[in-house]
């Protein structure tokens, strides 16, 4: 028996762009059948062939037709040409609410779904225990499911696909929702389903999960199948296209679609068998890539404290030799900056930062005195100008900082300004790039320096 049990061919998938409803209208009736309408191709001639125990992640950009390609998997959708082959049960966890439906109770939908799936009563009664000890919605299960939380849909959803065991599992982005405890939950069955020798197909936007739960990886941009590889060389393939300059974005596009890749073990190497983690370096990235800034990344949750004496201004992060930048290289050392205007005398002053994910994870901060030091006073008018070297050893992503000062007032700290989320950078592709958000082999301890 075949390996295979999922093979796709030439798969495309169209759809025609009407400006206006009349226009579908104007197309049917038209006697000589002239075209109202603009074809789009959410999918295009895209071929791979899954086998049988393989995790395949998916990313791409939004848009980039991934969602469209599990739904053709699926047959939700039909495809307007090429093939889909599949040899096994498939449970697909698509969207909230998909073969739900919304007047039935939770118990009702169980076997409605697992039905579809091709269970028996008999079959569905062997399993619903499990089934509900999953989702964990207590009597709710009870009630009908137009009553459920978007937690309670997404839980009894998942419980059900993933509990009925099928051959092959088709996962959407469903990861992402619930609370942390349910995830972690999520994360655990979905692993034991991988070791047990079952096929999972599954879209995120996470490079983090598809490297770690994932065999091999799918490239999509523009419908079409840029790489298929490992996953460690798809994401840092993925990560160079999505961050890269708007004027260099086409050519890296172009390169991966040659096969012109960045090997994740040495720079510049071809990266047909690069491994899933890449080997830590303290190598300077290449030229070809510098850090640079780009006016429009700006941050858009910026929240400004009111001012208690002092007025933050000019935050940014400049290179070595001065040069205001706010996407960086890793392993490169910047300085991060800002200027304090003082508008009432101040006594026992600390400066600050902090960095951030995009999520909101503290990552660390900076201070300009340790250990309950502090500059004894600052007159009123005084501008200090803050200037702060660290080393950047975090990884590929999109970081957020903070900036303060404070004063020390009956033996505590209050603000004399704060900035939350007042600085956004991106930390760009880098061959040396390894899973999670800091590199801690990268280099000695953080040199901090107060100017």
């Amino acid at each position: 028996m075949s390996d295979i049990v999922i093979s796709v061919k030439n798969l495309s998938k169209m759809y025609k762009l009407y400006r206006c409803p009349s226009d579908r209208l104007k197309e049917t009736f038209h006697p000589f059948k002239k075209p109202y309408h603009e074809r789009f191709y959410a999918l295009q001639s895209v071929s791979f062939d899954v086998r049988r125990g393989e995790a395949i992640g998916i990313i791409g950009r939004n848009g980039s037709g991934k969602s469209t390609l599990l739904r053709v998997i699926s047959r939700v959708l039909q495809p307007t040409s090429g093939t889909v082959a599949v040899n096994g049960r498939i449970s697909a966890l698509l969207e909230l609410g998909a073969g739900f439906n919304p007047e039935y109770t939770g118990t009702e939908n169980v076997y409605m779904n697992a039905a579809i799936l091709g269970y028996s009563k008999k079959e569905i009664d062997a399993i619903y225990d499990d089934i509900v000890a999953f989702a964990d919605i207590g009597e709710f299960i009870n009630q009908p499911v137009k009553t459920y939380s978007t937690g309670m849909f997404v839980r009894l959803a998942f419980a059900i696909a993933i509990t009925v065991k099928p051959d092959i599992i088709i996962v959407d982005e469903a990861l992402a929702v619930g609370d942390e405890a349910f995830q972690r939950k999520c994360y655990s069955r979905v692993l034991d389903f991988i070791q047990s020798g079952r096929t999972l197909l599954f879209v995120s936007h996470s490079a983090q999960l598809i490297v770690e739960l994932c065999d091999r990886a799918l490239l999509l941009e523009r419908g079409e199948l840029l790489l298929d590889a490992d996953p460690r060389t798809v994401v840092t393939s993925y990560q160079r296209l999505i961050y890269a300059p708007p004027e260099k974005a086409e050519n890296i596009r172009g390169e991966i679609q040659r096969g012109q890749l960045v090997s994740l073990d040495k720079p510049g190497a071809s990266s047909g068998n690069a491994g899933r983690a890449g080997t830590a370096s303290t190598a300077e990235p290449t030229k070809e890539e510098p850090e640079f800034f780009d006016p429009n990344l700006v941050s858009q949750s910026r929240v400004e404290y009111e001012s208690r004496g002092a007025i933050i201004r000019n935050v940014h992060i400049s290179t070595i030799s001065g040069q205001k930048v706010n996407h960086l290289c890793r392993n490169r050392v910047y300085f991060y900056n800002y200027d304090v205007e003082f508008t009432k005398d101040a006594y026992a002053v600390r400066f600050g930062s902090m960095f951030k994910t995009v999520t909101g994870l503290q990552l660390g901060g900076i201070r300009s005195h340790r250990n309950g030091d502090f500059i004894d006073f600052i007159p009123k008018g005084k501008i200090v100008s803050v200037k702060v070297k660290f080393h950047c050893w975090l990884n590929t992503g999109v970081y957020f900082t903070n900036a303060g000062v404070t004063e020390r007032v009956e033996g505590g700290e209050v603000f004399l300004h704060r900035i939350v989320d007042v600085l956004i950078f991106k930390v760009m592709p880098s061959p040396t790039d390894i899973s999670g958000l800091v590199d801690f082999a990268l280099g000695e301890e953080t040199d901090i320096a107060f100017y």
